[in-house]
């Protein structure tokens, strides 16, 4: 079976189980529907209205309508509503994610051979949160697009490559890839091989090129003369204030994400590097930026998901040698099996946490619902809440053209403003809630969203799986009285 086509099906189906969005993505996906929808006409970009703590760039937006407009007009002329779009731009992102890492299995064919490269694609797809987030309209994932780029030219000695695609991604996209992709350089420039002479040369060229474009390109588009990354890295380094939005202990990458994103093959990573010295070379430049990454107080996943095709492919070297290995002993087959049922509890992990995500939406199912119910209405004006704007809701999911969809912030609870609306998304955890009773005596509730509470271990006899996935009310769809 072609691996790279399972990849795709792979891909596919996080998608369509997972199909909305969360805050963080915001920015990208309105971009995405404006640049569709909206073209020259900036005065109605979403992000104007809503700018966010900093800017982001304009460029993976341009790049990917610009590639997924072909399939989103077909979808118009076969009168598919306006959320396929938002899968068609989001299944772009994936396809190019996974043309990335097709190219870097294939650097680490040349590298380690043809069994490495199969198993590398293996352990990938039976993880979660790399699949996950193939698809996620996020910085961080345009800026994986182009460091699995960087690393299939490091792997190849391809260096003005390296150092091109490395440019764009720190320049464009995520800053804090300096540290990755520098250490890389660091790493090549102390073996000879890679030199001082091209890295400043292509360097300083690939900058020259680089930065104009992304200030001329996103000046236009947010109205101001600015450097979206650079401003980010200010924000985050330099004033240190991505604290705000929580901080994690110093090594909670180590003990917290690495074993959460790769799972149960974690645990191959060290034999791969007992079996295969050579793997040195890769995985020092990836644990050193995950160190050196670990002093920023504010952590998440998506920040170092750029180390994890290299970690895999520690795994896959010790799954190919121990797989291959399995018929010279009874010890080596009990090792080769071993190896193959961590891929399982690879599986039964990704399961789990697919269908916990599937809950994490409660906007975007609210949107879906509240569609289903008043199709027929044509005096619609809906009041969005934070937590349903945070929580799947996005303007591709805003579908008839008639209604009025507001996301203004700040207005009194049961005020005049709010009242104006005939219809209302409250967060709410019952209809006891606080925040619900202003609006006792002048709305009915037309339905209630839930989501994701807790995970409980609950033994109720084979074959039923114990774990269970508990829900609890989230958001409430209010319609005005008469």
């Amino acid at each position: 079976m072609n691996i790279e086509l399972v990849s795709v099906g792979v891909m596919v189906l996080h998608l369509a189980l997972c199909p909305y969005t969360k805050v963080e993505e915001s920015f990208n996906m309105q971009a995405m529907h404006d640049v569709l929808y909206h073209r020259f006409a900036i005065d109605k970009y979403d992000h104007l209205e809503f700018p966010g703590v900093v800017p982001r760039t304009f460029i993976g937006p341009l790049v990917i309508s610009g590639v997924s407009s072909p399939i989103v007009f077909v979808s118009s002329l076969l009168g598919l509503s306006k959320f396929m779009s938002q899968l068609i731009v989001r299944c772009c992102i994936g396809m190019f994610v996974l043309s990335g890492l097709w190219a870097f299995a294939d650097a680490i064919q040349k590298r380690f051979g043809p069994d490495v490269k199969k198993w590398l694609m293996v352990v990938t797809l039976t993880q979660f949160h790399f699949m996950f987030y193939m698809t996620r309209p996020l910085s961080n994932t345009f800026g994986l697009i182009l460091a699995l780029r960087s690393m299939s030219y490091w792997l190849r000695n391809k260096y003005a490559q390296f150092m091109w695609t490395s440019a764009a991604a720190c320049l464009l996209f995520r800053s804090e890839l300096y540290l990755f992709l520098g250490l890389i350089a660091i790493t090549e420039m102390l073996s000879w091989r890679l030199s001082i002479v091209t890295v400043i040369k292509h360097g300083l060229i690939a900058t020259a090129v680089l930065l104009p474009m992304t200030i001329a390109i996103d000046s236009f588009f947010w109205q101001r003369l600015l450097w979206p990354e650079g401003e980010v890295w200010w924000f985050n380094i330099v004033l240190n204030k991505s604290a705000q939005w929580g901080t994690s202990p110093f090594l909670w990458y180590f003990y917290s994400v690495l074993p959460r994103g790769l799972a149960a093959t974690l645990l191959l990573i060290p034999i791969g590097l007992y079996l295969n010295p050579k793997l040195r070379t890769l995985l020092l430049p990836s644990l050193g930026f995950v160190f050196l990454y670990s002093f920023l107080p504010h952590k998440e996943l998506r920040f170092i998901i750029y180390v994890f095709p290299i970690l895999n492919t520690a795994a896959a070297c010790a799954i190919s040698s121990l797989w291959n290995n399995r018929h010279k002993s009874m010890v080596r087959w009990i090792l080769g099996l071993g190896s193959i049922v961590l891929l399982l509890v690879n599986i039964c992990v990704t399961g789990v946490l697919v269908n916990v995500s599937r809950q994490n939406y409660p906007g975007g199912q609210a949107m879906k619902l509240f569609h289903e119910i008043e199709k027929n209405n044509t005096d619609v004006k809906l009041h969005i809440d934070v937590a349903s704007a945070q929580t799947g809701v996005t303007r591709f999911t805003q579908l008839n053209d008639n209604w009025l969809y507001s996301k203004l912030e700040e207005l009194s609870p049961g005020g005049p403003e709010m009242l104006s609306f005939t219809h209302l998304f409250i967060e709410a955890d019952s209809t006891e809630d606080k925040h619900l009773s202003p609006y006792q005596n002048t709305h009915n509730i037309l339905s209630k969203i839930e989501g994701y509470s807790h995970l409980a271990l609950e033994f109720k006899g084979f074959p039923t799986l114990p774990l269970r996935i508990h829900l609890a009310p989230k958001i409430f769809i209010l319609k005005r009285k008469s």
